[in-house]
């Protein structure tokens, strides 16, 4: 029986979206987990991936056409079925063609289709988060006339989250570099071509900005149409050991999660791709320990020397601004002049906490730290207390019942924010594992975008700095975040008595927009008992 696919809402406020290609053509086999388009959401473009069995009957929207959520997008059911009562049932989508295939339509540019030689591929600048509009080529890792192999890191690229490696869906000879290393551009510019070695490639990068849309390659072969299409379908995540996995990204999304591993995730896919029904079915109880991953080989980088500074002359330095400095300071500017900020301080006892976390790591394999059972708190404290775990809009306040606590790294260039999700329901030691795993990739450039996003909650410790006390700037969309100091040996009153004992300042940014000071009390003193008594956190 033939199943009507509509336009997905791919984000909490989409209503349309624009088909921006057409990844299968009508009378195309369709397996579960195969992506059918790429959509243009107000947010990003994103993969549709197919949640049905069988033959792609109907195109709905052709290429570049938008519709609102639900219009028809497609048909799916089996080989020859009459699809026509489905078609004429009314809907917004715009009417296609049943016989022709979209995988042909091609936008007209100034550079024709046909003029691109055959297996030259041209690379635009990646959106490698949901909020980027431009990135920075950090460095470019291959010059041209280098060898480029599938699977290749081309450049590492900054964007507004991280400086991230891109990676290369192609093979062929790197023959043209369009954006230089240290320069800034938008999103979708071209970025590199790739192509046979010694193909005369003049033109195509002047028609590409005079066109504005990258060509295509009419001239190619059917199915080099296809191996291409399905490349770019494909994502792929790089794990320490070089070992590529093949996933969707809702295999991937799910997983994320629930906590899985790919790793320990056989693909039954086609290439043992990792498609939903894989996660879904996945039991962790028989899948084999996951091996110990070897450890990163850092590359020494050369200190740069020293610059000289005559005794009594004025001299001045200027560094150019990375993307993230940029982003980091547009945006912790927009947060602290558009939220009215407040602080909260409280001193917390951490006796109990460190006597707590001793037994805790004398159990073989085990790592926690007094942040980890401070992130473990506040995600407790947070289920308690749902108006702390909120965001502003101008119509509405936000109530997050899901929470999400993004942990603040510092790196080389400045500093992120990968999230734990449903932190509430993860136990100490995983908290610590999944701590020092994204931590580790942070610093080494690894994490992706979607690990650092969807925080409701932020957590920043400058303790091991030997800093007693800060206030930190709210990490928006949060309405809170939670700055934690060092635990300081001192004279306590106990009993009446002056005792040594060991204590903890706390401090608590508001959006009094969202939090009022009685409400960002009651979630202090709700976080003061959770670390004073570690053991009611097992409650």
């Amino acid at each position: 029986m033939a199943t009507i696919v509509t336009m997905p809402r791919l984000s909490d406020t989409m209503t349309e979206g624009t088909v921006a290609a057409w990844l299968k053509k009508v009378g195309d086999k369709v397996s579960e987990g195969d992506i059918l388009a790429e959509i243009e959401t107000d947010k990003a473009t994103m993969e549709f991936e197919s949640f049905n069995e069988g033959t792609l009957l109907y195109i709905g929207i052709p290429e570049g056409e938008t519709a609102p959520v639900d219009s028809l997008l497609a048909i799916i059911g089996n080989e020859g079925e009459d699809v026509s009562a489905l078609i004429s049932g009314g809907t917004t989508a715009p009417a296609a063609a049943e016989s022709a295939p979209i995988a042909t339509e091609t936008k007209t540019t100034e550079a024709p289709a046909a003029d691109l030689p055959k297996g030259v591929i041209v690379v635009t600048m990646p959106r490698l988060s949901d909020t980027m509009t431009e990135g920075t080529v950090a460095t470019w890792l291959k010059k041209v006339g280098d060898k480029v192999v599938e699977g290749d890191i081309l450049a590492e690229i900054e964007t507004d989250k991280a400086t991230m490696e891109f990676e290369s869906f192609n093979e062929g000879t790197l023959l043209f570099i369009g954006i230089q290393e240290g320069n800034t551009a938008p999103v979708d510019s071209l970025l590199a071509i790739i192509g046979p070695a010694g193909t005369d490639i003049s033109g195509i990068a002047e028609n590409y900005k005079v066109g504005g849309a990258a060509p295509t390659a009419a001239v190619a072969k059917e199915e080099d149409k296809v191996t291409s299409s399905d490349k770019a379908a494909e994502a792929v995540e790089t794990v320490s050991d070089g070992k590529r996995i093949l996933a969707s990204p809702l295999a991937k999304k799910i997983a994320s999660d629930k906590g899985i591993q790919l790793t320990q995730v056989k693909g039954t896919g086609e290439n043992g791709r990792i498609v939903k029904s894989d996660i879904e079915n996945f039991t962790p109880a028989t899948a084999s320990a996951p091996s110990a991953a070897p450890k990163a080989v850092e590359t020494v980088k050369a200190e740069a020397p020293k610059v000289f500074v005559p005794a009594g002359e004025v001299f001045t330095e200027e560094i150019k601004n990375s993307q993230m400095r940029k982003i980091i300071a547009k945006r912790l500017a927009e947060s602290l002049f558009t939220a009215p900020h407040y602080n909260l301080v409280i001193e917390v006892t951490m006796d109990e906490a460190m006597q707590s976390r001793a037994v805790i790591n004398s159990v073989p394999d085990t790592k926690v730290s007094f942040n980890d059972m401070v992130i473990k708190a506040c995600a407790l404290a947070l289920k308690k207390h749902p108006k702390i775990n909120s965001q502003w809009k101008e119509d509405a306040i936000i109530i997050n019942h899901h929470v999400n606590v993004g942990v603040a790294v510092a790196v080389e260039d400045g500093l992120v924010v990968p999230v734990l999700r449903f932190t509430d329901a993860m136990s100490l030691s995983q908290i610590g594992t999944s701590v020092r795993d994204l931590a580790g990739r942070a610093k080494n450039k690894k994490l992706l975008p979607t690990e650092m996003e969807g925080s409701t909650f932020t957590v920043s410790n400058l303790g091991m700095f030997g800093i007693t006390e800060f206030n930190s700037i709210i990490n928006q969309p949060n309405s809170a975040i939670l700055s934690v100091g060092a635990i300081v040996e001192k004279p306590v009153v106990k009993n009446g008595q002056i005792v040594v004992g060991n204590t903890m300042m706390l401090s608590l940014a508001c959006d009094h927009r969202t939090i009022d000071g009685a409400t960002g009390a009651q979630f202090l003193q709700t976080l003061k008992q959770y670390i004073e008594n570690p053991v009611t956190m097992l409650a």
